[in-house]
């Protein structure tokens, strides 16, 4: 089983295969987690994402489609938005985004060619975030890695809510003029 794709792993999963899903979770587990413990901050709070964005993969695998991206952006995204409501329902403050941006993502479950991939990209983007002004890049990170919206943002650092939004678009345009990011508009 530990050749299959993720995709036929998913597959798999759609029609109650536990093969498959064991699979898919020994797989996953770790870069899930990490990404659950870099958001909360909180070791036990980040377990409890990675258990339910798992047990959310093994719910909905069979509405995966990958014409909308890859198995592993997929459950990505389905525990960053998990660990985004964690958050919110903690209420807590989030980890400083000068503190989130030193640490980096690092996950221990890569192969060697995501690993290149992804420590190609790492310089690019630190170096790119670096490049802007302070407060265009702590609202643009509690923005995009908090899923705070302009509302909180303009809350959360004390500023009109305009100038969040102006900072949080700003900040973005800047990221990708910097990371020269081609934007498909219709």
């Amino acid at each position: 089983m530990s050749e299959l794709s993720d995709e036929a792993l998913l597959a798999g999963m759609a029609v109650g295969d536990e093969t498959a899903a064991v699979t898919f979770v020994r797989r996953y587990q770790r870069r899930v987690y990490g990404l659950a413990v870099s958001m909360l901050g909180d070791p036990q709070a980040a377990e409890d994402v990675a258990q339910e964005a798992l047990l959310r993969a093994w719910r909905h695998a069979q509405v995966f489609d990958t014409r909308r991206g890859s198995a592993a952006t997929w459950v990505l995204a389905i525990t960053r938005n998990l660990a985004i409501d964690a958050m919110r329902v903690r209420r807590a403050a989030p980890m400083d985004p000068a503190r989130f941006l030193s640490l980096g993502s690092v996950s221990l479950d890569q192969s060697p060619e995501e690993a290149a991939e992804a420590g190609d990209a790492k310089p690019g983007i630190r170096a790119a975030l670096a490049s802007l002004p302070p407060e265009q890049r702590r609202a643009l990170v509690l923005a995009v890695v908090y899923g705070l919206t302009a509302a909180d943002v303009s809350q959360r650092e004390s500023i009109p809510l305009g100038t969040a939004k102006t900072r949080i678009r700003a900040g973005l345009q800047k990221l990708r003029a910097t990371m020269d990011v081609k934007v498909n508009r219709p």
